[in-house]
Parts: C-alpha cells; sequence; structure tokens
C-alpha cells in the first residue's frame, strides 16, 4: 500500500507504521452527494425488501426458511474465504459430527451456530464490540484461526495482501493496534445513535467501516457479513434473518474488493453504496423467490402425508427437516417425544411418500436426508 494510491478525497488518514503506512479511517458518518440514481435504487431495494419481510411474517413457521437460508449464508460466506463445504456435507456433520469432521466443514458449521448466537442475544443487548466478540470466539472455536485469539480483538498489525507480503506490498493496510481502537469505540457510537440516514445506506457506511478497521486477526469478512443480517433483524427490517448477502458478494468478489478500497483510496462513498444497494436488491429477490420455493414443496410434502393418511406426528416431522434437513431415529423421538419404534414409523412414512431418503445403508445408526431441501440451499440462484 503506498501513498500515492491515495487522494486527498481518501475519508481517513495515512499513518506511518514500521515497514510502510496503515489507513486510518474517519469516524461515520461521511458526507455523501445522496443522487437521484442512489434514491432510485434506494426505493427499490426498500420496496423488494418489505416484500421479503410481508413474506416472513405471513409464514406459518419461519423455519421453512431460517434453517435453509441460514445453511446457505454459512456456506456462502465461508466459500469466500477459501473454505468450501457442501449444503449435504454441512447437514450431515450437524446431524452426526463423527460422521463427517473435516476442517472445512467445521468451520462453516461455526458459522451457523454464531448467527444463532448473534440472534438469540439481540433480545439480551444490541449489535456492539462486545456482541461482535462473542460471535467471533464462536466463528474460530476449534478451526483454523484458533491460535488468533478467538474473541479478542488484535493488539498487533495485520493487512490484507498475500502471504508474506511488507505494508508496501500489500494490497490494504488497516490501522495499528491504538487506532484501531479508537476506531471501534467511534463505530460502536455510530450504531447506537439514531440517524435520519436510511437504515439500508446505514448498513453500507457500517459494513465498509468494519472491513476498513479488520480489528482480528482471522474472521474479519465473515463477521463483517454477519453484522449485516444481525442489523437488518435488530433495526426491524426484516421479522426473521431471510436476507443475506455473501452470495452477492461472492459472484461479484472483484467488483466488490474494489469498491471497498475505492473508498479508501478516493472516497468514493457513491459508488460503494450503490454497489451494496444492488446487493440488496438482487438478494432480497432471490429470497422472495426462494421463499415461494421452499414453500410449494412445504405444501407439496404435506399433500403427500396426507392423501396418505399419516398422522399429525408426520407432518411435525416435515416441519422440522426445513431446519434439520438429516435425521436420525433419536433425534426424532427426540422431538417427537415418543418412543424409539413409533419414531422409526414415522420416518418410515416420509421415505414411502418420496420425502427423504437413507444415506447409510446400514442396519443401524442410520442417517436420512431430505434432498430436495438440500438441494433448495444449494440451488445458485432464483431469481
Amino acid at each position: 500500500m503506498k501513498s500515492t494510491e491515495f487522494t486527498i478525497d481518501m475519508p481517513g488518514e495515512l499513518v506511518s507504521i514500521e515497514g510502510g503506512e496503515a489507513f486510518v479511517p474517519a469516524p461515520l458518518p461521511p458526507k455523501i452527494n445522496l443522487q437521484l440514481r442512489i434514491i432510485k435504487l434506494l426505493v427499490e431495494a426498500e420496496r423488494a425488501m418489505g416484500e421479503l419481510s410481508g413474506m416472513g411474517r405471513r409464514l406459518p413457521n419461519p423455519h421453512l426458511l431460517i434453517g435453509p437460508f441460514l445453511h446457505r449464508e454459512a456456506i456462502l460466506s465461508s466459500r469466500i474465504e477459501g473454505t468450501h463445504a457442501t449444503a449435504k456435507e454441512l447437514v450431515l456433520f450437524e446431524a452426526m459430527p463423527q460422521s463427517l469432521s473435516t476442517a472445512d466443514v467445521k468451520e462453516v458449521a461455526n458459522y451457523v451456530q454464531a448467527i444463532k448466537h448473534g440472534l438469540a442475544r439481540l433480545k439480551e443487548l444490541p449489535v456492539c464490540l462486545r456482541l461482535i466478540k462473542e460471535l467471533h470466539e464462536i466463528l474460530l472455536k476449534g478451526v483454523r484461526g484458533d491460535q488468533h485469539r478467538p474473541g479478542e480483538f488484535r493488539d498487533e498489525q495485520n493487512l490484507i495482501g498475500e502471504q508474506g507480503q511488507s505494508p508496501v506490498q500489500a494490497r490494504f493496510v488497516p490501522p495499528p493496534h491504538k487506532d484501531m481502537t479508537e476506531a471501534l469505540y467511534a463505530l460502536e457510537k455510530y450504531m447506537a445513535t439514531p440517524t435520519d440516514i436510511p437504515v439500508l445506506i446505514q448498513l453500507a457506511l457500517i459494513h465498509y467501516q468494519f472491513e476498513t478497521i479488520h480489528p482480528f486477526m482471522d474472521g474479519n469478512g465473515r463477521i463483517g457479513r454477519l453484522l449485516t443480517t444481525l442489523l437488518l433483524c435488530e433495526r426491524g427490517c426484516l421479522p426473521y434473518p431471510l436476507l443475506y448477502l455473501s452470495a452477492y458478494f461472492e459472484r461479484n468478489r472483484d467488483a466488490y474488493m474494489d469498491a471497498l478500497l475505492f473508498v479508501t483510496q478516493r472516497g468514493s462513498w457513491e459508488d460503494w453504496i450503490i454497489f451494496f444497494l444492488r446487493g440488496v436488491l438482487e438478494q432480497a429477490k432471490d429470497a422472495i423467490a426462494r421463499t415461494e420455493r421452499l414453500c410449494r414443496l412445504w405444501d407439496d410434502y404435506r399433500r403427500r402425508l396426507q392423501s396418505a393418511r399419516s398422522s399429525g406426528l408426520s407432518l411435525q416431522l416435515v416441519d422440522k427437516l426445513f431446519e434439520y434437513p438429516v435425521i436420525t431415529v433419536p433425534q426424532a423421538e427426540k422431538w417427537l417425544q415418543v418412543t424409539t419404534h413409533t419414531a422409526q414409523n414415522n420416518i418410515d412414512k416420509l421415505v414411502k411418500s418420496g420425502i427423504i431418503v437413507e444415506t447409510t445403508g446400514q442396519k443401524r445408526n442410520r442417517l436420512y436426508i431430505a434432498p430436495e431441501i438440500v438441494e433448495s440451499i444449494e440451488a445458485e440462484n432464483y431469481q
């Protein structure tokens, strides 16, 4: 990172560090020119968000969507960081960790747990530095990166670039420790302070600021993307976590990285906000189409069971499958509060109806998976 790459419009300052310079962002909010094209895009994005929110509120069981959407986000957000796991691998691991304990799958499963923890904690405290550290601790627990102080902000310099690069060679150098701490407290204050800036634009600003501060030695990207979903729920934009931007960022990875960097180097806030709002609009439309697909699938499953005159217990299992697409007999016992025989009986009805299939070929310790639900998680785009 060289000082010649920065203009007088940069939203912060360069400071000297050993081996080069680092960038310290100015506190939010910046001065923004809300051009007509931004306003038009904001209206479209808010309209799509409103439609998605309305669909979520009308659902008889929101877990029909929360489970599949959450799994999809964990897979895609982790993929941006070079961690690869399929939906099938993830849900099999969640059902029986000892069956598939690869490092990548464990990392993605940690992301799922971090999201769940964050959503539960919103009932007790706002999005703040304390919550961010809790999420980070869960994210890195027992996986690659757990040597980088899980749950603690960094106390040394980091950089964005290739391994072994110097600050001068790096693509970007975040603020040194002292400036990082001050910037984090300023960001927390901004998140807690009421403002007239539209929520979606606030989220664009917050996402940029967090990624620029880069407060952890590892896991910053995943935490930054997770924060957007938590803030949407905290601020009442969505009743449930139904919108995630990782799929958009992953599809447009180079443009995403450039848009963030150009804010830092040139103060290109408007271009970044437009990029972010397009992401919200695209992913809201995708979530609407994905919601319709999952609801049709749920209706189809219930019709199959009702035509087979299955009991209400089988219908309960169907609902649970959307949250956990892999099931075992002991899990069915626990969920339904029934005997082993009754649990197996109801699982057999789902197999006969073509809703789940057995994956192990064993007579004991069987795993049953709902392939169409897993497929809905992995489907690239429903628009």
